[in-house]
């Protein structure tokens, strides 16, 4: 086992008030305890943590300079937009907030900023998922905070882009959305990175409030050298609605961890994503659908390609606690190799611990469709053309449905360039 390298006095020194400082020093001190896990424990299996070297990476210790120009894009695909904020190398560049918003009391900036931030801060990942989580907790140099009150509708998405510069860099972003009864919102957070060799962790919290509604895309597209150990979890009160997609297609080794939890009746959670590793990247997601209160429903829908001899690691638990009676939930991973070198793993898992609810999950790994790509080449269709169009039209029942609009095009326009062998 290796420990954790990160020292009590480097979360101490990060910059904020004192008592996010006494935080992060707590959770380092509880980490200095930590290892890092292995690949003996399930929702490690496959993995290849055990090639991570912590000690190649350091803590960025001052904020560096401006938006980055190669952010522009990402975040103009969005013009029409509540706030922006941009993290460069784990520090807040940029934030900024329509001002009609802020006078209907909505916060959307640097966590230590907002209303009882103490309050905020591990609301919904107070123990989380894993040792990773938990070096988030203690070296967070600036977590922001998205905070919309009971009532308050926002039409236009929030977006958050994070960008990583720095050689050897380990940065450690973290998003703190919470939402009040009867509210509705939507954001776009993205994760990218020059060619620089760098670890990221972040970690995303979600609240949904009673009868809330909250849209979220992630979308993940880092440098092929990087390292990015993630989790997203999410807890959704009654009656409320959350619709939450993952885009995981840059890194070397890019690991995605997602928890739902339904905690009021009536709650639901769809969870989407779609992958696409290529040359040697490895893409790891897991997913948690855990449902705690009666009549609550979740639809997790995954889509992946591998090409080259990328590796691609699905595992996922729908699980069923005792209260939960009426509980619908389904789970679906569905996967393309697209060559003889590519490798893949898809384990979906059911827990039922109650009567009276409806479960199913499905799971495939195979080639393209050939009926498919005949149909295609019948017509005159090009053969790189047929394949093309197969593929895309694969990953379309995800791209279509994406909660914040305007994403799914320069999606499938990067789906498309890495099936061309545009790079990772």
């Amino acid at each position: 086992m290796t420990p954790v390298p990160f020292e009590v006095e480097s979360a101490r020194s990060l910059p904020g008030p004192r008592w996010l400082r006494d935080r992060r020093a707590s959770a380092a001190a509880t980490l200095a305890g930590a290892e890092l896990p292995t690949t003996e424990e399930e929702v490690w299996r496959y993995s290849r943590i055990a090639e991570l070297e912590l000690g190649a990476f350091r803590l960025v210790e001052h904020a560096s300079g401006d938006e980055p120009e190669a952010l522009r894009p990402v975040i103009d695909l969005v013009p029409e937009r509540a706030g922006v904020i941009v993290v460069r190398n784990g520090r807040v560049v940029r934030a900024e907030l329509a001002d009609d918003l802020a006078s209907k009391g909505v916060f959307f900036g640097a966590l230590a900023e907002a209303e009882n931030p103490s309050s905020l801060l591990g609301s919904v990942a107070s123990a989380g998922p894993d040792v990773f989580a938990l070096m988030n907790d203690a070296f967070a140099a600036d977590p922001v905070a998205l905070v919309v009150p009971s009532g308050v509708v926002v039409e236009a998405p929030f977006a958050v882009a994070h960008w990583i510069d720095e050689e050897a860099a380990a940065v450690l972003p973290r998003l703190v959305v919470t939402t009040g009864e009867g509210s509705e919102i939507s954001v776009l957070e993205y994760y990218g990175s020059a060619a620089v060799t760098a670890l990221m962790v972040p970690l995303v919290e979600l609240s949904v409030g009673p009868a809330a509604r909250v849209g979220y895309v992630g979308v993940q597209d880092l440098a092929p050298s990087v390292w990015q150990v993630g989790s997203h979890v999410s807890a959704v009160d009654r009656s409320g609605v959350l619709r939450s997609a993952a885009a995981m297609l840059g890194g070397d080794y890019a690991r995605l961890r997602m928890d739902c939890r339904l905690v009021g009746r009536g709650a639901q959670g769809d969870l989407m994503s779609v992958y696409f590793g290529e040359g040697h990247q490895t893409l790891d997601l897991r997913t948690f659908q855990d449902h705690r209160a009666p009549d609550t429903s979740s639809e997790l829908t995954f889509k992946g390609a591998v090409s080259g001899s990328a590796r691609s690691i699905y595992t996922g638990l729908i699980k069923v606690e005792p209260d939960a009676r009426g509980t619908n939930a389904r789970q679906s991973n569905r996967l393309l190799k697209l060559s003889e070198d590519a490798w893949a793993e898809s384990v979906p898992n059911l827990e039922i611990e109650t009567n009276d609810v409806r479960c199913s999950h499905a799971s495939a790994v195979g080639p393209v469709d050939e009926d498919q790509r005949f149909y295609l080449e019948s017509r005159g269709v090009k053969p790189e053309v047929a394949q093309r169009l197969v593929v895309t039209g694969f990953f379309e029942e995800v791209l279509a449905q994406l909660p914040v609009p305007g994403v799914g095009e320069p999606l499938r326009a990067r789906i498309i360039d890495k099936l061309e062998g545009g790079g990772a």
